[in-house]
């Protein structure tokens, strides 16, 4: 093996071995991840979602996908990143008009509630990244360009892409160094992002842990949820149901709350009552879940969205649908935002480029807009019900102290818009020089 020194000569083929090894398993935990959805879906109608959505996927795809088509592939895993990658959607609709667009979702929160966008000419589930399923995905749909929002790194996608030298590129991502690709047995996740194209990362730190790996392909872009958001607030339409609850009343909304944060609010309406209205939407809207708040709230007088009229009698609406929260935070006085006493809080950019105070959970280190707002005061942690309370009722009492701290976050988001445009110009110089 000429060229290669003594050490490399041990080093290569105990590498190989490794990447065969990792690969193997690699295909074990897709099967059986699969094979556990399949399970689950006999009594959680989200995994029952998730397998139905993907039945017979391969012959719905072949039987609309047009071979003549130029297809330009976007891949969101859920609700969330599909609207962190819209902007760029739209934009390229725009751009490349003779391209025709493919958005696929992994998790049936982002599918079934955007099933129908118009933005695009195709939607999907994306089928499990099984090396036979990843081969004839390509095949059909021969994209021209994949470009995968913030992250969902598919191995066997990726390898598939890479081997047909379509470019692929992932926009709005963010790396932390606990991440597995930066730990001593992260080898074979770095030869997987290796193959993307190049990476449109939110911040200086995402780029010097993606350059420690060996990784050059990169820039710093920013987030582009802050141009979504901005689009949101120039675009918003009313809602007349909302503005009859509200009357002339100062409303308290909570978005995306999980049971921890409703325990938080109940504490706190009693509080402020005929101070404020509370307009509650959880994170997730089944049956049980309105329910169980309707009983939360049982001694106070609720009413759901999807059954208000045009009179309104009630001090808390809860919002029973989906796809509208972010046009909701224009009611709203003050914002609560949930998650903060789980895995991480939700969106806080809806409500904070309409200028909204924003107050959440614990568990946001992993948000830098968080983390700026709350330096900045523009957001405030809460752990306890007693936090909960003397935030709000300053922000309710203190006129100059509320206005100051809507500025900050208005102008906070205003300030970190164009990363859709840097996007597009990294898209029209890779089309360029191929």
């Amino acid at each position: 093996m000429p060229g290669y020194s003594q050490s490399e000569k041990g080093k290569q083929p105990t590498e190989n071995i490794t990447i065969r090894m990792m690969s193997f398993l690699y295909q074990i935990a897709i099967y059986a991840y699969s094979l556990l959805i399949g399970i689950v879906s006999f009594f959680n109608n989200k995994a029952k979602q998730w397998i139905a959505g993907r039945k017979n996927i391969f012959n719905k795809i072949a039987g609309r996908i047009d071979s003549r088509d130029k297809i330009a592939w976007f891949h969101a895993a859920s609700l969330g990143e599909f609207e962190q990658g819209r902007p760029v959607i739209e934009a390229f609709r725009q751009h490349f008009p003779g391209y025709k667009i493919l958005l696929t979702f992994f998790s049936p929160s982002g599918y079934e509630i955007r099933k129908n966008y118009e933005g695009a000419d195709y939607i999907f589930y994306l089928p499990i990244d099984t090396k036979r399923n990843a081969k004839r995905f390509i095949e059909i749909v021969n994209p021209e360009i994949a470009v995968f929002i913030k992250y969902e790194f598919w191995f066997n996608y990726l390898k598939e892409l890479y081997k047909n030298d379509i470019p692929v590129i992932v926009i709005s991502a963010i790396f932390r160094k606990e991440q597995h690709f930066f730990k001593w047995y992260g080898g074979w996740f770095g030869k997987m992002l290796k193959t993307i194209t190049c990476f449109f990362v939110q911040n200086e730190n995402s780029k010097k842990l993606l350059n420690s790996i060996g990784i050059e392909n990169i820039t710093v872009s920013g987030d582009t949820r802050f141009d979504r958001v901005s689009a949101i607030v120039k675009n918003v339409k009313s809602f007349p149901s909302v503005e009859r609850f509200a009357g002339d009343k100062k409303v308290f909304l909570a978005g995306s709350t999980w049971p921890q944060d409703e325990e938080l609010i109940h504490r706190l309406v009693s509080g402020f009552d005929g101070k404020m209205k509370f307009i509650i939407a959880p994170h997730e809207i089944h049956k049980d879940r309105i329910d169980s708040i309707v009983k939360l709230f049982s001694e106070c007088k609720t009413v759901r969205y999807s059954e208000t009229g045009e009179n309104i009698d009630a001090d808390i609406l809860i919002i029973d649908g989906m796809g509208f929260l972010s046009g909701l935070y224009q009611y709203c006085h003050i914002a609560y935002i949930g998650g903060g006493f789980g895995k991480g809080i939700h969106n806080i950019l809806e409500a904070a480029t309409f200028g909204k105070p924003v107050i959440f959970g614990p568990e946001y280190d992993k948000f830098q807009e968080a983390k700026d707002l709350v330096k900045l005061k523009g957001a405030f942690p809460v752990s306890t019900s007693k936090q909960l309370t003397e935030i709000t009722g300053k922000l309710l009492n203190d006129h100059q102290y509320y206005n100051e701290t809507g500025k900050i976050c208005r102008n906070y988001v205003e300030r970190k818009t164009g990363a859709t445009s840097i996007i597009m110009k990294g898209i029209a110089r890779i089309f360029r020089d191929r």
